[in-house]
């Protein structure tokens, strides 16, 4: 079992570089657990270095509207990021590995570094969140207000529903109920990405209520990505990068 607090601090020393993982159609939050099926070699060394050092890699989207020309020509990627920290790892195969990943920070990118390695690195700045809500009752009212409008589009499944009383009765803060909910919910890449770059606690929640009051978030099978929404493939299969 693992503590989320502990699991979601980053290391001491740690000075803003990160290794990148890019892929398409995935954006992670913080607080959030993704499976990942490792086999590139770029990406087996990538993991190597990770075990054996600090165990953190930045989760990258992708993405084919643009961004910034970072000097090592590589395709673009969001400026926003998900640093995430790896609990487990196995190898399923020679040089094939099943990992889990927990994200634990959302941060920028600032630069793209030049390293003589085959994955890619980055420099990042955090972004912390804000916290608009002073009153401790506001808070509460506003979390129950998104359980209640989560629920009510959640998958019917007994583990499913567990999870969800857990979330309900449980401490968590406002601010990781609402990376939870806005990576669950099946979304476009592009929303995502914008819940993943708002600081603001209060205005992720008040989104995610609106979003779903406004009908419409469904979890069809159809056209998923690596990331999976719940339902008969919950928890999500591994993603294959």
């Amino acid at each position: 079992m693992y503590n989320l607090e502990d699991v979601t601090k980053l290391p001491e020393d740690f000075n803003g570089q990160v290794r990148l993982f890019p892929l398409p159609n995935l954006v992670v939050f913080p607080h959030a657990m993704q499976p990942l099926h490792i086999f590139e070699p770029r990406y087996v060394e990538m993991l190597q270095d990770s075990v054996t050092t600090d165990r953190l890699i930045a989760m990258a989207t992708l993405t084919p509207l643009g961004g910034p020309k970072w000097p090592t020509g590589q395709p673009p990627i969001a400026p926003t990021v998900c640093i995430g920290r790896i609990l487990s790892h196995s190898e399923v195969e020679s040089r094939k590995y099943n990992l889990l990943l927990v994200g634990i920070r959302r941060a920028r990118m600032v630069a793209e570094i030049e390293s003589g390695k085959p994955y890619r690195l980055g420099q990042v700045e955090m972004i912390d969140d804000s916290d608009e809500l002073t009153a401790y009752d506001s808070s509460q009212s506003l979390k129950a207000k998104l359980l209640d409008a989560f629920g009510s589009v959640m998958p019917v499944g007994q583990s499913v529903q567990q999870n969800l009383q857990q979330l309900m009765s449980d401490q968590m803060g406002l601010g990781a109920i609402t990376d939870i909910v806005g990576y669950t919910l099946p979304f476009s890449v592009e929303e995502k990405l914008e819940l993943l770059q708002e600081s603001s606690v209060k205005t992720r929640a008040e989104f995610l209520i609106s979003r779903i009051s406004e009908g419409g978030v469904t979890f069809n099978s159809e056209g998923k990505s690596e990331q999976q929404s719940p339902g008969k493939d919950f928890p999500p299969r591994f993603s294959n990068n």
